[in-house]
C-alpha cells in the first residue's frame, strides 16, 4: 500500500471537524495525520485527544517550532503522546520564522541550525532513557535529569522541515525524515543529494531518512483546482517572508517571483497577484485537475522521490468537501 499522510491547517481550525477527519483516515488505512501549530491551537493537547480516538493510523506535528518550547519540553510531549497513541507518534520540528518566533513567542530567533539539533539531540537523550547533561547539546547548564515517566517502547521518529542546504544537510546527519513545502517536485533529488551528503559525515544510510513533501493536491474539475493553485502559490510568494522566493528564484522563478511578491505585497494590486502565477509554476508545486488525474499524478510523482507525500486537506469548507476530500485520495490496497 501506497503511504500517504494528510495535513489540517491551523488557521480557522475547526476541531470537532478534524477530529472527524482523523477518525476517517485512520479507517481509509492513511499513514498518517499532521497537524500544524502557528498562533492558534496548541496541538500536542489536539494530538492527545486524536490519539484517544483512534487505533492505527500515526499522529505527527507538522510542524512544532523549536524556539517556544524548550528541547526537555518537547521530549516531555513528545513521551506523552508516544504513550498516550501507544506508540504512534512521530515528532515533525522546524525553525518556523522571525516574526513568529519574536513577534507572537517573544524569544530571539539565533542559530537555528543549532536550535534544531539540539532538540534532536536532547529529544533522542531523554526518550531514550539517558541523562539530560549527556545529550551533547550547547547549552552547558544542563543537570543529569531524566524523564520519570514510562519511556517509549518503540523508536519515536524526527522529522524536520527545512529549506536551504545546511539545514537538509543536518537531516541526514542526525533526523529520520525531511519535510519541504513548495520544493519543486522533479528538484527533489538535489535535496535527497544533500541529505546523503550530511548522512555519509555521519556514517548513516541515506535511504533510511524518509522524504515526506507537505503535497497540495486540488482535485476539482474544471478551471476550479488550477484557480485555487493559483492564489495558494500566490499566498505563499507574497505572505509567508522571502523563504519561498529564495527556494523558488534558485530553481529558476526569479522573475515570476518579482512579479508575484510586488503585487501581492501592495494592497490595491493583492487580487491581482494569482493571475500572475504561470503554468510552469502550477505544474512544479501542486497538483491540480479532475481527482482520477490527482491521483495518476500523485502516484508517478512518487518515483522521482516522494516516500510519504503529505496532501494538505481543504480549508475553509464543510464537512461534505473534506470527507469526499479524503475518500477519493484514500491509498489503495
Amino acid at each position: 500500500m501506497d503511504r500517504i499522510g494528510l495535513l489540517a491547517f491551523w488557521k480557522n481550525y475547526d476541531r470537532k471537524m478534524y477530529l472527524r477527519a482523523a477518525v476517517l483516515a485512520d479507517e481509509l488505512g492513511y499513514d498518517s495525520f499532521w497537524l500544524p501549530e502557528a498562533w492558534g491551537y496548541e496541538i500536542f493537547s489536539l494530538l492527545a485527544e486524536m490519539a484517544v480516538a483512534t487505533k492505527r493510523i500515526k499522529l505527527g506535528t507538522g510542524i512544532v517550532n523549536v524556539y517556544s518550547r524548550t528541547p526537555g519540553l518537547i521530549a516531555m510531549s513528545a513521551a506523552t503522546i508516544h504513550d498516550i497513541s501507544e506508540g504512534r507518534f512521530v515528532l515533525g520540528i522546524g525553525t518556523s520564522g522571525k516574526n513568529v518566533i519574536e513577534g507572537f513567542h517573544g524569544r530571539p530567533f539565533d542559530k537555528p541550525l543549532t536550535q534544531v539539533r539540539d532538540v534532536v539531540r536532547v529529544v533522542r537523550t531523554l526518550l531514550g532513557g539517558g541523562k539530560l547533561s549527556e545529550a551533547q547539546a550547547s547549552s552547558s547548564g544542563y543537570r543529569p535529569f531524566r524523564l520519570e515517566m514510562p519511556l517509549p517502547r518503540t523508536f519515536v521518529p524526527i522529522y524536520v522541515a527545512a529549506l536551504k542546504q545546511k539545514a537538509i544537510e543536518q537531516i541526514g546527519e542526525c533526523a529520520d525524515g525531511w519535510m519541504p513545502t513548495f520544493w519543486p517536485y522533479e528538484r527533489l533529488g538535489e535535496g535527497k543529494a544533500w541529505i546523503a551528503a550530511g548522512a555519509a559525515r555521519a556514517g548513516r544510510d541515506p535511504s533510511a531518512i524518509v522524504t515526506a513533501p507537505f503535497t497540495t493536491v486540488l482535485p476539482l474539475g474544471g478551471d476550479a483546482g488550477v484557480d485555487m493553485a493559483k492564489q495558494i502559490i500566490a499566498f505563499y510568494i507574497g505572505g509567508m517572508g522571502d523563504y519561498y522566493i529564495e527556494l523558488l528564484t534558485r530553481f529558476g522563478f526569479a522573475e515570476e517571483c518579482q512579479k508575484i511578491a510586488a503585487l501581492y505585497q501592495d494592497k490595491p494590486t493583492r487580487h491581482l497577484a494569482a493571475g500572475a502565477v504561470t503554468g510552469p509554476m502550477i505544474e512544479a508545486l501542486t497538483i491540480a485537475g479532475d481527482p482520477t488525474r490527482c491521483i495518476e499524478e500523485l502516484a508517478r510523482r512518487r518515483s522521482l522521490g516522494m516516500d510519504l507525500p503529505i496532501l494538505n486537506l481543504p480549508t475553509n469548507m464543510p464537512w461534505e468537501v473534506v470527507e469526499q476530500f479524503i475518500r477519493g485520495l484514500a491509498p489503495k490496497g
